[in-house]
């Protein structure tokens, strides 16, 4: 493909212009039908051929120069060059003409640590969190990370984007490396091919999921980055997320939803692509443009998880209702993507955490479950029935315990937060984790297609025996980096 040849492989102007005496020599001197050569009345034909043939050639190389490169490879020792990798030091800043950089404020340190292999003698780290960015064009990429010190412990956490978790607590012996493979998306606000792009709610405008680059957040006790390589690859499979805030990337601690959650336990091959929005509807994803957005990057065989209900609930129009326009628009996602090719899964809504007075969760989402289900039964499609299995979660922590999976902290607990935080709807990075691995029960229920990308350690997991709490931990991210000025 065009967009992915080398830059070593463009025509350069000197080539072009070394060219153009041999072609202006052919020209001139083209025989005639009788082995002569032309005269000069064919001279201004001549010049229009020469004219035509450099601008075809400045054309095609200017075309091809001016493509976004799609694949890097960086080094982050500070002492030795690493052939075909790009070195950064850690006063590198990214700024859009550079395309790469430590990103929002933050600068690692560097460990130069010597030897023979340059590629794992020197790192980046850091004891607070720090961000790398790289300019990319929409798509899926294969990423490859190396983390590990030749002389101490390290433990790394990687989130890319909006706080899409990619990999957890990533410890390394003394001397010892991982390497760190995943596929992840990329995407833009505009709909290719057409002059529309998404309708962005004021909150969206700088959030790093529809920004022109990939930002890696690196934190944890001690992370150790020693090389990034990004690869486009057209070959992966897109998990394509349609929710609301409980499914959101979510940007800012504690706020988290399991749809930031999954990606860290799917393996190279699949890439997720979060399009779920706080406080939408179906009908509001549709009005703002984002199933034409999904449509647009779909290909056949990709997934589309639609999870709609809690707002959907606070629309009053005399064809709103769960059996009315809620089940029309579901009807429309599922067989929209049915017909290029996609497999639609349909998610019940989470429970929100309202006990009653017998210790039991009550009902606050009315018909909206059971309409979900109900579309899935007629239509055939996959159900993953979270609504059920979150009652079972949140009733096997009673009542006061099930408050540690969602946002409720007394004031004060999170730099900045001056007001007791009392959320019975949104979940925190522990409840997120929970409901993500009800999603993977439900992925495994179904046998769906894409079952083959879940990493191979994951424990069954049963709702009614949930994680202990208390062995839970996560590291906090930086609040909305986005507000940070370089």
């Amino acid at each position: 493909m065009i967009g992915e040849i080398s830059d070593n492989v463009l025509p350069s102007s000197s080539f072009v212009i070394s060219f153009v005496p041999f072609v202006v020599k052919r020209i001139f001197t083209t025989k005639d039908s009788k082995g002569g050569t032309k005269d000069s009345n064919d001279y201004k034909m001549n010049i229009f051929k020469i004219f035509l043939l450099l601008f075809s050639f400045i054309l095609f190389s200017t075309g091809l120069s001016g493509q976004q490169k799609t694949s890097f490879k960086f080094s982050f020792n500070p002492a030795k060059e690493v052939p075909g990798y790009t070195q950064v030091n850690p006063g590198t800043k990214y700024s859009p003409e550079k395309g790469y950089g430590f990103d929002f404020g933050t600068e690692p340190k560097a460990i130069d640590r010597g030897g023979n292999e340059a590629l794992t003698g020197g790192f980046v780290t850091n004891d607070k969190p720090f961000f790398f960015s790289v300019k990319l064009p929409e798509g899926n990429y294969d990423i490859k990370i190396i983390a590990g010190d030749r002389k101490e412990e390290s433990t790394s956490t990687i989130m890319v984007e909006s706080r899409r978790l990619l990999f957890e607590k990533i410890k390394t012996a003394p001397g010892k490396f991982q390497t760190l493979t995943a596929t992840l998306n990329i995407r833009y606000p505009a709909i290719a091919g057409t002059d529309e792009e998404v309708k962005r709610k004021p909150r969206e405008t700088n959030k790093l999921d529809w920004d022109d680059k990939l930002t890696f957040e690196f934190s944890d006790i001690r992370p150790c980055i020693c090389a990034i390589e990004i690869t486009k690859t057209d070959n992966a499979v897109t998990l394509f997320l349609a929710g609301n805030s409980t499914v959101v990337d979510q940007d800012d601690d504690p706020w988290t939803s399991w749809g930031q959650i999954i990606p860290r336990f799917l393996q190279p091959g699949i890439a997720v692509s979060n399009q779920a929005e706080s406080g939408l509807a179906l009908g509001s994803f549709l009005s703002s443009n984002r199933l034409k957005k999904v449509m647009n990057m779909m290909k056949p065989g990709d997934y589309l998880f639609i999870e709609f209900g809690h707002n959907d609930q606070k629309e009053t129009g005399p064809d709103d209702g769960a059996y009315k326009s809620y089940s029309e628009r579901m009807r429309l996602f599922v067989n929209e993507f049915r017909k290029k090719g996609g497999i639609p899964v349909i998610v019940t809504p989470a429970n929100r955490r309202s006990f009653g007075d017998d210790g039991k969760i009550t009902n606050s989402l009315g018909d909206y479950p059971e309409a979900a289900r109900k579309v899935a039964k007629e239509l055939s499609v996959p159900l993953i029935d979270l609504n059920a299995m979150t009652k079972i979660l949140y009733e096997s922590f009673g009542t006061e315990d099930s408050k540690k999976l969602f946002v409720i902290y007394p004031a004060n607990t999170f730099p900045g937060q001056d007001k007791e935080l009392n959320d019975n709807t949104h979940f925190n990075p522990f409840g997120a984790y929970e409901l993500t691995k009800c999603i993977i029960e439900g992925i495994r229920a179904d046998n769906l297609g894409i079952i083959k990308y879940l990493k191979k350690d994951i424990p069954v997991f049963d709702p009614a025996k949930p994680d202990p709490f208390e062995k839970f931990s996560f590291p906090l991210s930086p609040s909305s980096p986005v507000k940070i000025s370089n």
